[in-house]
């Protein structure tokens, strides 16, 4: 066989079976797609160096470039098949195999996946075998010929015969065929799964009645118009860090809460149980632990929802509990400090809103957790199913196992955001500004040292609570030239930040923002 149709055999094969996976997973859960099964487990394998450099180089895009590095190996892996395969099928019937047992091994240790997920891989392991026996098949009955033709004696009739050239129009025919019920099967998946997600249900909830509503963020609260963030994020602009390829789709009315382990009595809430207690809207920013020094990840929300410690209070914690073991829709888990939730002045909530609307899908509707101070990972699950009340001991938390801590509180910190990385602006007098953040402990003060000179006191926007950031500015005379800006903030307990620079594992990344910039 040709090199070039056996190639082309291979890369159909594994179309038709990631194609009819997905579709099959449309009806059966769409995390049960082989490609998005495999890519959830490859997140969950890869060691956290690679994650955090995926993060620092792709941002929210990292999910987007695991899929497309996926597919090029895949894609690769298909040739090769191929290729192997010129003289008989059975090694690229082997690697099919092969592909297809990864694909059910992930799809079966996926923690949310029930066993009827398993008729996912199934059905794309034997969609790929049977095209790719059968084109080629035609392939090699269509093909052959011109492979005979090149290597054929002198003196030998290499004329293309009628049947020559309609066994190869019978195997373009089928390659465009498979291609095109490949194409169909996947869009037919994906549309079906879109018709299932979980927006029709969350539309459906309408206007969340708040008993407690957050104070007005007052005027002053922000610089934006010196190049700081709006003081509240948008729900569009609001940083998004998970280990979900997929987003998951839980319906309002599907959702319940277990809340068990170490208490009095197990409670089983729903979402029409939730809303209808008194719900309590609580200004909020929240930081990732991948947060770099200077870093994007960081947003800020007016949350609304229950507060975390009346249920906790209904469930009746028992003596020697040491954290929330919580656990998302997909399997994620976290641990949470058992103090830090129950702490009513830190304001911890199960969270249905966010800013005046029902939670967006991707931030966790139905239900989160929003636990103030504390970096995401050890406090912010989203889609969250179950709260089992434990000690450390007896269970670990999904980030515990890849090297990272068990307690996180937000670290003091300072960002600048004016000037940008080597923005050139205009000569005479320079507006520096950017935000700084202290949570649970509030922003005292932020200095800023232009060129390495001495500290300078920067103004403060208004402060709106202790669990949100703050902005600053100052005007500075500059000549033209090239300069540099390090900000430093300093807390309300008097903790002024390190500059000592440490990475974001295991607890948070730590050092001054520095920006050069260039003046015209």
């Amino acid at each position: 066989m040709p090199a070039g149709a056996a190639a082309l055999t291979g890369v159909l094969a594994l179309a038709a079976a990631l194609a009819m996976g997905h579709l099959v997973a449309a009806f059966v859960g769409i995390g049960a797609s082989p490609y998005l099964a495999v890519g959830n487990s490859a997140i969950d394998l890869t060691p956290a160096p690679v994650k955090d450099w995926a993060i620092e180089t792709f941002g929210s895009y990292d999910k987007v470039a695991l899929l497309g590095g996926m597919a090029v190996v895949m894609v690769l892996a298909a040739v090769v098949a191929g290729l192997v395969s010129r003289r008989s099928a059975l090694p690229g019937t082997l690697v099919i195999a092969v592909f297809g047992v990864v694909g059910g091994v992930a799809v079966y240790t996926r923690p949310a996946l029930g066993q009827l997920a398993l008729l996912a891989p199934l059905a794309g392991l034997l969609a790929g075998l049977a095209v790719f026996r059968w084109l080629h098949a035609l392939a090699l009955r269509g093909v052959s010929a011109i492979g005979e033709h090149e290597i054929a004696p002198p003196g030998a009739d290499t004329r293309v015969q009628p049947a020559d050239t309609a066994n190869r129009r019978r195997f373009l025919v089928g390659a465009s065929g498979v291609a095109l019920g490949a194409g169909v099967a996947g869009l037919g998946g994906q549309l079906l799964g879109q018709a299932k997600n979980a927006e029709g249900s969350r539309q459906a909830i309408g206007t969340l009645r708040v008993a407690d509503p957050a104070p007005p963020v007052p005027d002053g609260a922000d610089f934006r118009r010196l190049g700081t963030p709006a003081f509240l994020t948008p729900n569009k602009d609001f940083y998004r860090v998970d280990t979900a390829l997929v987003v998951p789709q839980v319906r309002a009315e599907d959702w319940s809460l277990r809340v068990h382990g170490m208490v009095d009595r197990e409670l089983r809430l729903d979402y029409a149980d939730l809303r209808s207690r008194p719900l309590v809207e609580r200004t909020i920013t929240l930081c990732c632990v991948s947060n770099e020094v200077g870093g994007p990840y960081i947003s800020t929300a007016n949350f609304i929802g229950v507060e975390l410690a009346d249920v906790l209070a209904e469930a009746g914690v028992r003596p020697g509990a040491e954290q929330l073991f919580s656990t998302s829709v997909d399997g994620w888990t976290c641990g949470t400090p058992v103090e830090a939730a129950l702490d009513r002045d830190r304001g911890a909530l199960l969270a249905i809103g966010m800013n005046s609307e029902p939670l967006p899908l991707e931030h966790g509707f139905p239900v989160r957790m929003v636990v103030p101070g504390l970096y995401g990972y050890v406090s912010a699950t989203k889609w969250l199913t179950d709260i089992e009340i434990t000690t450390w001991d007896a269970r670990r938390a999904y980030w515990l196992d890849r090297g990272w801590a068990r307690e996180a509180p937000v670290k003091t910190q300072s960002r600048i955001d004016a000037p940008e990385a080597f923005e050139k602006v205009p000569s005479g007098r320079v507006t520096v500004a950017g935000i700084a953040w202290a949570q649970t402990t509030g922003i005292a003060k932020v200095e800023v040292s232009i060129d390495d000179g001495p500290w300078r006191p920067t103004e403060l926007s208004t402060a709106v609570n202790e669990d949100t950031w703050r902005m600053w500015r100052i005007d500075v005379d500059l000549r033209p030239g090239q300069h540099k800006v390090v900000c430093r903030a300093t807390d309300r307990s008097g903790y002024t930040q390190t500059d000592r620079r440490q990475p974001t594992v295991p607890d948070g990344a730590t050092g001054r923002h520095t920006v050069l910039f260039e003046v015209t």
